[in-house]
């Protein structure tokens, strides 16, 4: 491999996430997020260069390793101690959410004619925490680019009109602050979203959604490897249907081989931060890290990505995206009344 053809890849994509955290932090208030400003950075840029052979080795390697480096340091910021605290009051919610995003965006999925995997990546930033699901599921099932950034598109859309629109609904339901901190921890998708709109109603309410948030950012790991099951149980009927035969099918498609062995590093990351008393200091740059990586890892993947790509799929998946993040809401506000929290 020509190190700089490997390294001129990275290099553009660190470029363009810190051009799109800049124009995150020019905007007055909190209304895309600097991985999705990088997705559609690295598009323009593929509208012009196309896909390069010069880039493409570094951009492959930021899109995917770096990708699932970025999901393992993000396990430091969450305390599994903290999670059961809060989990108590808000777990029957996040049931029922992710119920619907999965239940109901299968039955979507299928009667707009989507493929599985651009649906389920869809479900999931609606039901988990929007990026950060998406992108550690999408290398789980060998999601397409074009995939992945069709996903981002449906889920920030949706985020955008939530910071505004939720804080003003939660005043007019007469919310107290930790009932809104339940219904905007569970039902809007990204995390930087679910900070703007929970500190938008009041400073508890931003600080118990967060928290709820958190909690239901830990359901990657059972999402991820329930996919992954899928995905070799897809790959084997496949090998089957090819005629390959049953001693080379077991050897190719075991679970060991396709098991995303990154979210175990997740999983150590957020026991360590549960054993252990973590300087904040630390914890906060760590995040920080997680956060930039995972901008560089979008920008690679914008690069690799075409407009043209994303025509062909049409408007369906943005009309997916509406319908389940539209029912995760309702269902979130119905289980709270049921519940006697609101």
């Amino acid at each position: 491999m020509n190190v700089l053809k490997f390294l001129s890849g990275i290099t553009l994509s660190v470029i363009i996430a810190a051009v799109a955290v800049f124009i995150e932090n020019l905007l007055p208030i909190h209304l895309i997020g600097g991985a999705v400003i990088a997705m559609f950075i690295g598009m323009i840029v593929n509208h012009f260069i196309g896909k390069n052979s010069f880039i493409a080795s570094g951009v492959k390697f930021t899109s995917k390793k770096i990708l699932k480096f970025a999901i393992i340091l993000l396990g430091l910021s969450l305390n599994i101690n903290t999670i059961l605290y809060v989990g108590k009051m808000s777990l029957v919610v996040m049931i029922f959410t992710l119920a619907t995003c999965f239940g109901g965006g299968y039955f979507i999925g299928k009667a707009l004619g989507l493929n599985w995997k651009l649906s389920n990546l869809i479900s999931a930033g609606t039901g988990i925490c929007g990026g950060s699901a998406i992108a550690a599921i999408a290398p789980t099932i060998d999601a397409d680019d074009s995939d992945i950034a069709y996903a981002m598109s449906a889920t920030f859309l949706f985020d955008m009109a939530m910071i505004v629109l939720f804080p003003i609904m939660g005043r007019a339901i007469g919310m107290n602050a930790e009932a809104f901190g339940i219904w905007a921890g569970t039902a809007v998708n990204d995390t930087s979203s679910v900070v703007a709109t929970g500190y938008a109603f009041s400073e508890a309410a931003g600080d118990f959604a967060t928290m709820v948030k958190l909690t239901r950012t830990l359901s990657i790991i059972p999402t991820v490897l329930t996919f992954a099951l899928i995905q070799m149980s897809l790959k084997r009927k496949e090998a089957i249907k090819s005629g390959e035969n049953k001693k080379e099918i077991k050897t190719n498609f075991s679970f060991t081989k396709i098991f995303p062995w990154f979210i175990l590093g997740f999983l150590a990351m957020s026991i360590v931060a549960s054993i252990f008393t973590i300087p904040t200091e630390v914890v906060t740059t760590t995040k920080s890290v997680s956060k930039f990586l995972m901008v560089c890892a979008l920008a690679a993947i914008g690069l690799n990505t075409s407009f043209k790509d994303m025509k062909k799929s049409g408007i369906k998946p943005m009309i997916h995206g509406f319908i389940i993040s539209a029912l995760v809401v309702i269902v979130a506000l119905v289980v709270e009344i049921a519940l006697g929290i609101v």
